[in-house]
């Protein structure tokens, strides 16, 4: 009898570190480095939009659910920003996560060309929320698109336009 190892999708995406304070520049590499089980060493270059603190990307490969794992250890940290995105597999759906000191962690399922997908569920809510008349259907499904965060994160996207990205692969 042999054992089978059950194998996850590999997929890809990209880490965009919009700001963080240089004291927390090795903790986020050393949080990365741990999720994708391999070294992570950022190219950290100022960013204009918030004296004081710093951005990198990265564009990443490794398992399917890297993209929740890098999300959830770097959520909650002071004064850093940030995004994730991951492609979908045959077998998994693409994801996006941000994340802002103010708002906390943005999640959306992703489609094979980046859309956001929305569940059936989610909708009904925001339906019965504005029918109710505590919110604006319009407000409801802006934040189902994440765009409280898009706000938030538009100016630090912009700083970085022309930063280097590098390029991390997980072998798997």
């Amino acid at each position: 009898m042999t054992a089978r190892t059950a194998t996850r999708a590999a997929t890809r995406g990209v880490l965009y570190v919009h700001s963080a304070p240089s004291a927390l520049c090795p903790h986020i590499e050393w949080a990365v480095s741990g999720v994708l089980g391999v070294p992570v060493s950022l190219d950290w270059t100022p960013q204009p939009a918030q004296s004081g603190t710093y951005r990198a990307e990265l564009s990443w490969s490794g398992e399917a659910g890297s993209a929740a794992s890098v999300a959830s250890a770097l959520r909650g940290w002071n004064h850093l920003r940030f995004e994730i995105t991951e492609e979908p597999t045959a077998g998994t759906e693409g994801a996006r996560y941000s994340f802002t000191p103010e708002l906390g962690v943005f999640h959306a399922v992703t489609g094979l060309h980046g859309d956001i997908m929305i569940p059936e569920d989610r909708l009904k809510a925001a339906v019965v929320k504005a029918a109710l008349g505590d919110t604006t259907l319009l407000t409801e499904i802006d934040k189902l698109l994440g765009k409280p965060w898009d706000d938030e994160l538009e100016t630090f996207r912009h700083a970085g336009e022309g930063a280097p990205v590098r390029w991390l692969h997980q072998v798997v």
